[in-house]
């Protein structure tokens, strides 16, 4: 309770960036930047840009892991898992609500493609002033960028680029010369724990199918969902497709059928619906997994539906939070030597040409719409840019206004 206390406006601070953050990882380090950086500074640009760097390099919802590092940095592994609690909870309840009354978005979102690109667009900005510095770190700025974009949906592509680019500044030792560090130990323990959920969900699930366990679904929606959030490079880009595979293509197969009768199965309607859907609220895309739990366990009744999506969304989101809290200190404990230090300013190149690749691929959308529609969506990007950049407006404010907007344009 003493650090619910005092940090209590912290708390306030990730509550409302909980409800406001659209967009995906790349939107919510805009705005991230905005509110953790600029107006609170609870952390540096230097010190967000790591967080990023080190969450790219893992599985999982990267601007979770992000926001929980956050948290970590101000009062340890109880305000980060306080932090990821309260991060993941708005969009997870109103994704596990919309897996009991399906709806289709409205136009009072048709502002927040558009915004979310300016406030991609601001944190590309802040980061090119922090990150790229000399020439390696504009070259790997520029094959970056026109790399991620070319194969923007190919999950490796971002853990490979990272890799490179660290590899990259440490072709020279001149510019960070290694100091004389004492080395200190790692503590690899903790990690079992990721791996034995890992294995000990995939054993129970196998024995649950093998064994005709009656009451074996909410163990599969764990499986599922945990295996997601351990494997998954990229993002919801990624997720989508690999949920499709799980859920929809993979039980109309009739050999698999006959081998699993019971194999769950979730109908494609409601697979795009949850997906439009989580594109049109505020918070994690990962919190998806709440709605595919609760749609996956429909049929047995609200109890039930409540309870897969409580599941769906503990798995999802508990390896990405595993992950990062017991990475994080040996990661920060390497970053004293040299090797990982130069690492880091490819790396941070890096991050920040994936961000211009996608600003520059989410625009795309903007190409079967109308002239004046296209202009309007520039409009939006630049007016958000402005508004970061300039004004002290918090974030919130800003996407709570492009809301009031697109329900103005909806009623006339």
């Amino acid at each position: 309770m003493t650090v619910l206390f005092r940090h209590i406006a912290f708390l306030r601070a990730v509550f409302l960036h909980s409800i406001s953050a659209f967009g995906g990882p790349q939107g919510h380090f805009g705005m991230m930047m905005k509110t953790f950086v600029h107006r609170r500074k609870d952390v540096t640009e230097e010190e967000l840009m790591d967080y990023s760097a080190f969450c790219q390099l893992l599985p999982g919802a990267s601007s979770t892991q992000t926001l929980t590092l956050i948290g970590y940095k101000r009062g340890g592994v109880v305000l980060a898992m306080l932090t990821l609690i309260i991060w993941t909870l708005p969009a997870c309840c109103l994704m596990g609500l919309f897996s009991f009354f399906p709806m289709r978005t409205t136009g009072i979102f048709r502002f927040i493609g558009p915004m979310t690109i300016g406030f991609l667009a601001f944190a590309a900005q802040r980061a090119f002033r922090v990150s790229i510095r000399n020439t390696i770190t504009r070259v790997i700025l520029v094959i970056s960028t026109i790399a991620t974009f070319l194969l923007f949906k190919w999950p490796w592509i971002f853990p490979i680029l990272l890799v490179c680019g660290g590899l990259v500044t440490n072709l020279s030792h001149k510019r960070i010369p290694q100091m004389d560090v004492l080395p200190k130990k790692i503590k690899w323990g903790n990690i079992w724990l990721f791996a034995i959920i890992f294995i000990l969900a995939g054993a129970s699930s196998e024995l649950a199918r093998r064994n005709n366990w009656p009451n074996r679904r909410p163990v599969i929606v764990f499986e599922n969902t945990y295996r997601f959030g351990s494997l998954v490079f990229g993002g919801g880009n990624v997720l989508m497709p690999m949920m499709y595979e799980q859920f929809v293509a993979r039980p109309q197969s009739q050999q698999l059928i006959q081998r699993n009768p019971h194999i769950l199965r979730i109908d494609r309607t409601d697979f795009y619906s949850g997906w439009g859907m989580v594109r049109a609220i505020p918070g994690p895309v990962f919190s998806v997994a709440s709605y595919m739990g609760g749609v996956a366990m429909k049929d047995k009744g609200p109890a039930w539906q409540i309870l897969g999506c409580f599941i769906g969304a503990t798995g999802i989101f508990l390896p990405s939070a595993l992950l990062v809290l017991f990475f994080y200190p040996i990661w920060h404990n390497l970053k004293k030597y040299a090797t990982v230090y130069r690492a880091l300013e490819g790396i941070n190149s890096v991050v920040v040409g994936i961000m211009i690749a996608a600003g520059l691929y989410m625009m795309r959308d903007f190409q079967s719409a109308s002239w004046s529609n296209i202009f309007l969506n520039l409009a939006v990007i630049a007016a958000t840019w402005l508004l970061l950049l300039y004004s002290k407006l918090p974030s919130p404010v800003i996407v709570l206004f492009w809301l009031g907007l697109g329900w103005v344009f909806l009623l006339f």
